[in-house]
């Protein structure tokens, strides 16, 4: 049974080969050959996508005046215009003759959907061309040149000609049916590779024989063409930007194209991410030491039902949505299968040469994309001495164990954290990264990124998908650091993450003019990077700044300062020690800042968490009178100051000193958001 989710045979299709199956019988009423272009079911395209799968454009053509059996098939070229580039991949380049090169692409022509499974009527299924059935029951083989190699050049001279074979189809008194051969016993060439120049994909020389008997079609179905549609679809609704496309004939035979300009997708954003951070304002504190502490969630949210995408469409319990073996698991034209890769045709059957022996031609397997949608997060601004880990799999939360992969066509979502951006899939395998470390009770399996230059990047693979849902992958993230204030380790400032889908240009991929175009050497799919920079997580100083507005030593009087360090506190705040930095202020400049304790700034002894620094101004600043700063390296200082002349005989005054804003947030990590403090 297949996979009702993904495997989607167009109604339409089975409709048309009605017709197109049916017996031919000369002298019917069949008009003028024309043909009638539509895509049957315009997709939605990815605006970040640089390598979108267009719909299939299909060309069903009637009427036309029977050929004589044994005539060479007539050809036409036909030509798909994008209002962008064709990004389809090259399979190979050359030139024939001294003419010009030419960009062979992924890109195919089918026609009569062979392989479909389509039924014939009865008294047609057992008509063949050297043991193959006609029409959706023919093989699936492809057009080469006469040496049954690259350059192609369709069914013209020097290519593939195709022969007109007039079969009789019993139980019809005579009638016959017509249909393309390779010559003598030679089975049809029915698929053709396109040629990619810029924004348009040529199929050339394609042979057109008229289905002639009224009832009857002709269809040709392109298929694998991929367009950069990134930058078409700013400005408008979501879903209402139209990718078009028009069809063009030209060579030496006259076909008639009704609605040549048809639309081949629907544009919108497919991705939203989001930050979901653990600790309050994102903040973390310098004097503090963390060790896989959970940091954030790192969301990753589809716009629409098949934005993310596995590598192939599975088949059964027992496979993935990455398997890429010789063998076709993605050939039954008309199928929609909801993943990165095409029509895949495998190595092993692609190819008929004119001597009508197989050639297997050496070239990538047709239509089979790198791998499955790729979400990277970007980390940057990382301070020295700072580690970050993320998960392997998706996670529902931060305390929730790894998500365990899941028969292959299970609806469940599923991701594996991989090894970079453009690695491309195995044989059915995925370069994953496993865990390094575990977390919660060793339930959550995490990995370290590596850093260069302040920068890493987390790259996960979709395994497994539901496109009837617009589902969400989360990731998270976890940091690690030794904290060391007094050499300012780590830095204070903030790390941020870009998210996006991968691979996106860089310099470890490919220039956005590369990745904008057709490639041969280049994987499929590519993006555009259309992230914006968030807040993952700040680090902050532990600081307490304390303003003392008047304190002295003039005239016989004196202050007496007192600083508490009160981070120990039946609360559950974490301990700190720091030292004291003071700071005088009189408007002669004349007065250098000390410590609390009296020494060199360089020698200040921290003030212990739990314990009081008391000292006099006369000690610290002798003859000073003003107001003064004090900069402690440690949350939750207070301060208090007491002013009389000797021995407190004509007057004293004591008061407390104000904490001042500072912008630095000071919080319990183990603490509800209720008990947040901002200074």
């Amino acid at each position: 049974m297949v996979d009702f989710r993904r495997w989607i045979i167009v109604a339409a299709v089975l409709a048309l080969f009605a017709g197109l199956a049916s017996a031919q019988v000369p002298g019917g009423n069949v008009g003028s050959l024309a043909c009638s272009a539509s895509v049957a079911v315009p997709p939605q395209l990815r605006t970040e996508g640089l390598t979108e799968l267009i719909g299939d454009i299909v060309l069903t053509c009637t009427g036309g005046a029977p050929l004589p059996s044994g005539s060479t098939v007539p050809t036409a070229n036909i030509t798909v215009s994008l209002g962008t580039n064709v990004t389809s991949r090259i399979l190979s380049t050359g030139s024939l003759n001294g003419g010009p090169t030419q960009a062979i692409s992924e890109a195919l022509l089918l026609i009569d959907e062979p392989g479909s499974g389509i039924p014939l009527p009865a008294n047609e299924t057992g008509l063949s061309i050297g043991g193959q059935g006609i029409g959706p029951a023919a093989g699936q083989n492809a057009c080469l040149n006469a040496a049954g190699t690259f350059p192609i050049v369709g069914a013209g001279p020097g290519g593939c000609p195709q022969t007109v074979n007039n079969l009789v189809v019993p139980g019809t008194g005579g009638g016959t049916i017509p249909v393309m051969s390779g010559g003598a016993n030679i089975p049809p060439a029915n698929m053709y590779l396109g040629l990619v120049t810029a924004n348009q994909v040529t199929f050339s020389g394609i042979p057109i024989l008229p289905p002639v008997t009224a009832g009857a079609a002709r269809v040709f179905r392109m298929t694998n063409i991929r367009a950069n549609v990134n930058g078409l679809g700013g400005g408008l609704l979501n879903g209402i930007t139209q990718l078009v496309a028009s069809v063009a004939i030209s060579g030496s035979t006259a076909l008639p194209v009704n609605n040549p300009v048809i639309v081949a997708g629907f544009i919108q954003p497919g991705l939203t991410t989001s930050v979901s951070a653990v600790s309050p304002a994102h903040s973390f504190l310098q004097c503090i030491s963390e060790t896989t502490t959970a940091t954030a969630l790192l969301k990753f949210s589809e716009n629409f039902g098949t934005a993310f995408k596995t590598r192939v469409a599975p088949i059964g319990v027992n496979t993935t949505g990455q398997t890429g073996t010789p063998t076709a698991l993605q050939n039954i034209p008309g199928t929609i299968y909801n993943s990165e890769s095409g029509f895949v045709i495998p190595i092993q059957t692609f190819g008929i040469n004119v001597g009508g022996f197989v050639n297997s031609a050496t070239i990538a397997q047709v239509g089979l994309a790198d791998y499955g949608t790729r979400l990277k997060a970007v980390f940057n601004n990382i301070p020295a001495g700072v580690r970050l880990f993320v998960s392997v799999t998706n996670l529902s939360n931060l305390t929730a164990a790894n998500t365990v992969q899941p028969a292959g066509n299970s609806a469940t979502s599923f991701a594996l954290l991989v090894n970079g951006e453009t690695t491309p899939d195995g044989n059915g395998t995925v370069p994953q990264l496993g865990p390094s470390v575990g977390v919660n009770g060793n339930a959550t399996g995490i990995t370290e990124v590596l850093q260069n230059n302040g920068s890493a990047t987390a790259v996960w693979e979709v395994i497994n998908t539901n496109p009837a849902a617009s589902e969400t992958f989360s990731f998270g993230v976890w940091t690690t650091y030794v904290a060391n204030q007094a050499q300012g380790v780590p830095a204070v400032g903030t790390i941020t993450v870009n998210q996006s889908y991968a691979p996106t240009p860089g310099p470890a991929t490919f220039t956005a003019a590369a990745g904008a175009s057709a490639s041969g050497t280049l994987t499929i799919p590519r993006f555009a990077d259309t992230s914006t920079a968030r807040t993952l997580l700040t680090i902050n100083l532990c600081q307490t700044l304390l303003l003392f507005p008047f304190i002295t030593n003039q005239n016989g009087f004196d202050t007496g300062l007192a600083i508490s360090n009160t981070t120990t506190d039946p609360i559950g705040t974490p301990p700190q020690n720091g030292i004291c930095k003071l700071n005088y202020y009189d408007g002669t400049g004349k007065f250098p800042p000390t410590g609390i304790n009296g020494t060199d700034l360089t020698k200040e002894p921290p003030v212990l968490t739990g314990t009081s620094a008391v000292n006099l101004v006369s000690t610290l600043a002798p003859g000073f009178q003003g107001y003064m700063f004090a900069q402690c390296n440690f949350q939750l200082a207070h301060g208090f100051a007491f002013i009389s002349d000797l021995g407190a005989r004509n007057l004293a005054m004591g008061y407390l000193a104000l904490v001042v804003p500072n912008n630095i947030t000071l919080f319990r990590p183990n603490a509800p958001p209720a008990e947040v403090l901002a200074h």
